[in-house]
């Protein structure tokens, strides 16, 4: 049998001197690096603009509405006053006189009175609130004492607040 005689040579000893640096990947551009993208891009800055004009002009529009609620929840909270209820009550028919005339032609609005009014109203919102709902107590409250019963004038205070979100400009 033969048997190879041992090596003895051993490998060099590992060194700090012996390591080399490991190649950092090439840098990666956060820009888009074709056209297609570019122009998506335009496409979609456009789209937010076009959105954000159009609630900005919803917002603009309905600031009448902003401030008709505003009004109307002054005149509740003076309606909780006895001492105050009946002149508070009367200034509902002129509240919603002003917030259609802010959007109505006053040639048209102006003249209407009673049941020709509250048709109008109606007219702008859906159903018959106005001529056999609640609504009806306006006509009361612009020639009459000025004063309701209190499930009368809740009831009346909650539909002008829905017609104030809700009323579409006829």
């Amino acid at each position: 049998m033969f048997v190879l005689p041992a090596q003895t040579a051993q490998p060099p000893a590992a060194s700090i001197a012996d390591l080399k640096e490991i190649p950092l990947p090439p840098p990666i551009p956060y820009t888009p690096q074709t056209a297609g993208w570019w122009v998506l891009g335009g496409i979609v800055l456009l789209a937010v603009l076009v959105y954000v004009a159009l609630r900005l002009r919803r917002w603009w529009r309905n600031r009448y509405r902003r401030a008709a609620q505003k009004e109307l929840s002054a005149i509740e909270q003076a309606a909780a006053d006895p001492a105050q209820r009946q002149r508070a009550l009367a200034a509902l028919p002129a509240l919603v006189k002003r917030t259609v005339l802010t959007w109505a032609p006053r040639d048209t609005v102006a003249p209407l009175s009673g049941e020709a009014w509250l048709g109008y109203l109606d007219h702008t919102f859906s159903g018959e609130n106005f001529t056999r709902g609640p609504g009806r107590h306006l006509q009361t409250l612009a020639y009459g004492d000025g004063d309701l019963a209190g499930t009368d004038a809740s009831d009346l205070m909650a539909l002008l607040h829905r017609w104030i979100d809700d009323h579409v400009p006829a």
